[in-house]
């Protein structure tokens, strides 16, 4: 064994596909930020938990309004979703920027995003954490998905600039369906 510096153990711990979290402020402006830090936390209710820096333009919207939209990118988007995450909503429109088409939600006021191959519509139900650790828990209300986009590889950030792609399924016999 050979010892890894601790600032890259959440290059090993990285918690699931990279997806565009949106939001739509008070004042009526939309926007979408990348995010690569969140997890499931329940299953019925479908619940996760994300993690949003108070550095982020979305926080405050989030924080704000209590209501996302948890976008789902595929590969095809990479470079869509690295330009979202390398700009800041303060001063960009990161929709035009990306060319990104945002869609009418029917649960929440923040938008879906069209070209995405699934949308979840949410609302934070749990706060609690966000003070210590940004750490806000969300409902999933209603799913989406795109029937256009039958078996979509989603991409899942590894740290400094690197990402890998889904690969092969594989099945192995489970207890739980």
């Amino acid at each position: 064994m050979k010892e890894l510096p601790l600032a890259e153990v959440y290059r090993l711990i990285e918690p699931g596909p990279v997806v565009l979290l949106t939001t739509r402020s008070k004042q009526g402006r939309a926007n979408v930020m990348t995010m690569s830090w969140h997890m499931m936390a329940g299953i019925a209710p479908p619940t996760m938990a994300c993690v949003v820096s108070s550095d982020d333009f979305s926080f405050f919207a989030l924080r704000q309004t209590k209501e996302c939209v948890v976008a789902i990118p595929a590969i095809g988007l990479a470079e869509k979703v690295v330009k979202v995450g390398n700009c800041s909503g303060r001063d960009t429109d990161k929709f035009a920027t990306a060319w990104l088409t945002p869609l009418p939600a029917e649960r929440v006021s923040a938008p879906l995003i069209a070209e995405c191959f699934a949308n979840l519509e949410c609302r934070v139900i749990d706060i609690r954490l966000v003070n210590k650790y940004n750490l806000f828990v969300l409902e999933v209300l209603k799913a989406w998905i795109d029937p256009g986009q039958p078996k979509p590889k989603t991409i899942h950030h590894i740290g400094n600039g690197a990402f890998v792609v889904d690969g092969e399924v594989v099945h192995f016999q489970s207890r739980i369906p």
